[in-house]
């Protein structure tokens, strides 16, 4: 059975990030508007690492698949925009997401996508891992026929540091009888959408 994390502490966060400001030459008597930064980051990484609580899992229902395990019917919902940090220096990548599978006996409801891309970008992240792991929960929910799982993001430790270069990266899974030629038309990731995210 895998280690699960431990809790976040907001106390102990905001006393770190106190000691941040502090080591960085920062001063509230300097700078008044610190004296309550310590404990927004607490309240901010408390949400955005929501996805480290195994408690906030999506409990997401199933519903039976009216077509049967026969039916070639694709589910796609495309263009989910998702928020995350790199687990490699704390700051914002984004981008959408593209999640498919063919049905097996059963199907999830359309918004179960969300709430598991959420899910898995709420913590520091891999773009590589949030697509693997998405993947591997529709797997082990729908045991479908086949499932396809696409991310396209910026990472602003690409832009605001290092190279200073902006661009798109694009990670993907796909697997059983998605990966079957006949399927790369419907799964290719649609460029003439107009995002929210700032990616075009």
């Amino acid at each position: 059975m895998p280690q699960q994390p431990p809790a976040q502490d907001r106390s102990a966060v905001a006393k770190a990030v106190a000691e941040l400001i502090r080591a960085l030459g920062l001063s509230e008597a300097t700078e008044p508007e610190l004296a309550a930064t310590p404990a927004r980051v607490a309240d901010l990484y408390a949400e955005v690492f929501a996805g480290l609580d195994p408690a906030q899992a999506p409990d997401l229902a199933t519903f039976d698949h009216v077509g049967g395990s026969d039916a070639e019917q694709l589910v796609a919902v495309r263009d989910l925009p998702f928020y995350s940090l790199c687990v490699h220096h704390f700051v914002p990548f984004f981008g959408r997401a593209h999640i498919a599978y063919l049905p097996g006996e059963k199907i999830i409801g359309i918004s179960g996508t969300a709430r598991l891309l959420d899910h898995y970008a709420r913590r520091p992240q891999l773009q590589e891992r949030i697509t693997t792991q998405i993947a591997d929960h529709l797997e082990r929910l729908l045991k479908p026929r086949g499932v396809a799982v696409a991310l396209e993001a910026r990472h602003l430790c690409m832009e605001m540091r290092g190279i200073r270069k902006p661009g798109r990266v694009e990670t993907r899974v796909v697997r059983g009888a998605l990966a079957e030629p006949r399927w790369a038309a419907a799964l290719s990731m649609p460029r003439d959408a107009a995002p929210a995210d700032g990616l075009d």
